[in-house]
């Protein structure tokens, strides 16, 4: 899956989705592949949460992704991407 973001963090790493908007995909599709690459432009990369939480006042429906979701099975082995995408690219443009 390819999609746009509606804000990403450089701090953390974080990428927000808002769904409302045509080129951030439908919630419940960005969850469930196996690869997602988002496109970033340069000009919606804040600095920490807080600058991304002001850039979405009004945003209704977001997706905030900070890498693959996790969790052990039964034996405590690391199973990664249980509840989002294994993979996770970003690309950041001008």
């Amino acid at each position: 899956m390819v999609t746009a973001c509606h804000v990403a963090v450089a701090e953390t790493g974080t990428i927000v989705l808002d769904h409302d908007a045509a080129d951030q995909g439908p919630r419940a599709l960005t969850l469930v592949p196996d690869y997602h690459l988002v496109v970033v432009r340069a000009d919606q990369v804040v600095a920490g949460v807080p600058d991304a939480v002001a850039a979405l006042v009004g945003v209704r429906t977001q997706t905030w992704i900070s890498g693959p979701s996790a969790t052990s099975d039964i034996e405590l082995e690391r199973v990664e991407g249980v509840h989002g995408p294994r993979t996770l690219e970003v690309v950041i443009t001008r």
